[in-house]
């Protein structure tokens, strides 16, 4: 099963590739609510000390208005990433006053939908468009499951390693081609072996009643006590069937293709074009009133949710196809990481060093193209690892066989020691191997996981999820309230937040273009040879 990683592995070693490996580039990009000193969601703006939503770099906001998203640069090192996220999370929470960021990916007490503010991005254009989605995404699946927090983990190989790979492997395309093919291996591979970071990394086994909204709790779901539901063997109930998931895709026709770059843009493309009934009924415009971009299938490509996204930066207001199609991929996104409760930045360093072990893995090793009936056993993988991931008897579908999680587990884990020696090599350090013995222990103990821990400190404290989640919100508000930044990174953090407010009035200042030409340029993919 891991030949051709092997021989992969020795190619590396034999025409000394090490090197061409050592400048990849990891981003993180975080999401947390911002609530009050009671754990109520916020009703507050986004801070204008913070910057604008729209136009700060690292500062922005997800789909509500408390929902806060902090997102690092490229940096060359895994943990250099994290400490800029730490260092942006200090900045925030030094201007937050009263205020809490949330530290699970479960949210706080919801009372109803109306506590949900929609973000707001301003008059501009662009701000609308951002404003008008989200309202669309409401009114197709409520506001509830967008306020759902994770972490965001992106990834370049170095590029300097295409090349001679390529010339190793004996490929005569363009360098681009191959590049794109190696990426969609890696994504295919990160979808069918993904539901090992919701089982190593879960950490939502429980939620708050109140997050249903009286709804009946889904089958298999208990009451932990009079406040919270939980599942006994639960993971990530965020990447369950509660989460933001493409639950209705046989339902409306959404069928993306990961076999090969063309096939992925294509499909997404005919998802963001073709008409939906259902959604036809919602309105666009009604009463002059946008409640959606479209009544597509899809308003935009974001829209449909997928645990691993290629990408390519966007060029101004390019769509992500669009910017695909026309440069390739330049890094990947595993989306499917839960908010670390026991941890102020909501990763660890030793996670971090394994995402970069099970990336490269995921490179190396073989990636057959994926049929009809192994997207199916992925979802159902996915889902059975959620819902039941640390029940000794829970079995995964792995090429068309039945398998105990629990002995893949250890399987998989196995088969990366190579990978993460070939890091420690690159790197000159132990760390890859040392991150994998930490997750190995995992497998072979479920009761250590952080889903596990933090229920078992649940039942030790008598405490329902909100008051588990609270306490370590105000912990980390603490940590972060003592750690000190160096003056000159407050000054550039306070700089960067007076500029994106100064663009965001140059924006909106330049307008030349009403918005209904605005989206229907957009849409079309011509807004970037328009003047807007």
């Amino acid at each position: 099963m891991y030949h051709l990683l092997e021989q992969r592995l020795r190619e590396i070693d034999a025409h000394h590739l090490h090197p061409y490996l050592r400048n990849a580039r990891t981003g993180l990009e975080k999401e947390s609510l911002r609530v009050s000193s009671e754990g109520r969601l916020s009703q507050r703006d986004h801070p204008a000390v913070l910057g604008s939503a729209l136009t700060h770099p690292w500062i922005t906001t997800d789909y509500a208005e408390s929902l806060l998203e902090l997102i690092t640069p490229p940096q060359e090192r895994a943990a250099e990433a994290l400490d800029f996220l730490l260092n942006i999370e200090t900045f925030v929470y030094q201007q937050l006053n009263d205020e809490l960021l949330w530290t699970t990916s479960m949210p706080c007490v919801l009372s109803g939908e109306r506590d949900i503010r929609i973000a707001e991005y301003g008059s501009s254009n662009a701000g609308r468009m951002k404003h008008i989605y989200r309202e669309g995404l409401a009114w197709r699946y409520g506001k509830a499951m967008q306020v759902i927090a994770g972490i965001h983990f992106n990834y370049s190989i170095d590029e300097a390693f295409w090349q001679p790979w390529q010339q190793v492997q004996g490929d005569a395309r363009e360098l681009r081609t191959f590049r794109d093919a190696q990426y969609m291996g890696l994504v295919r591979n990160l979808q069918r072996y993904g539901w090992l970071i919701i089982y190593l990394f879960g950490t939502s086994p429980a939620i708050c009643k109140s997050f249903l909204g009286g709804r009946k709790a889904p089958e298999g779901m208990e009451e932990f006590n009079e406040y919270t539901l939980y599942e006994p063997f639960g993971t990530s109930l965020r990447m369950g069937n509660i989460g933001y998931t493409n639950s209705k895709e046989n339902k409306t026709g959404v069928s993306v293709c990961y076999n090969d770059l063309d096939s992925y843009v294509s499909s997404l493309r005919q998802a963001i074009n073709t008409p939906c009934p259902e959604y036809a009924n919602i309105g666009v415009k009604v009463a002059g009133q946008y409640r959606q971009l479209n009544a597509n299938i899809l308003q935009i490509e974001n829209e449909y949710y997928s645990t691993v996204r290629p990408k390519q930066p966007l060029q101004g207001f390019e769509k992500p196809t669009d910017a695909l199609d026309r440069r390739g991929i330049a890094y990947v996104e595993l989306r499917s990481i839960d908010v670390n409760a026991f941890h102020p930045a909501g990763l660890t360093r030793r996670q971090l060093f394994f995402l970069e072990v099970f990336m490269h893995f995921c490179l190396l090793q073989e990636s057959p193209l994926v049929s009809a009936d192994e997207f199916h056993a992925i979802n159902q993988n996915q889902m059975l690892t959620a819902h039941r991931g640390r029940d000794p008897e829970v079995r995964l579908s792995c090429l068309g066989k039945s398998v105990l999680l629990r002995d893949q587990a250890r399987d998989l884990l196995q088969a990366m020691r190579p990978v993460a020696e070939m890091l420690n090599t690159v790197h000159a350090e132990d760390c890859y191997t040392d991150c994998l013995d930490s997750q190995i222990q995992l497998a072979y103990n479920p009761d250590i996981t952080p889903s596990a821990r933090m229920l078992e400190e649940m039942q030790a404290n008598h405490e329902s999820f909100f008051a588990f989640a609270q306490r370590k919100s105000l912990e980390h508000r603490e940590y972060f309230l003592q750690r000190a930044l160096d003056p000159a990174l407050t000054g550039e953090f306070q700089q960067q937040a007076k500029a994106s407010l100064a663009r965001q009035q140059v924006l909106e200042a330049g307008e030349k273009m009403d918005f209904d030409s605005f989206l229907k340029a957009y849409l079309s993919g011509t807004l970037a040879d328009v003047k807007n």
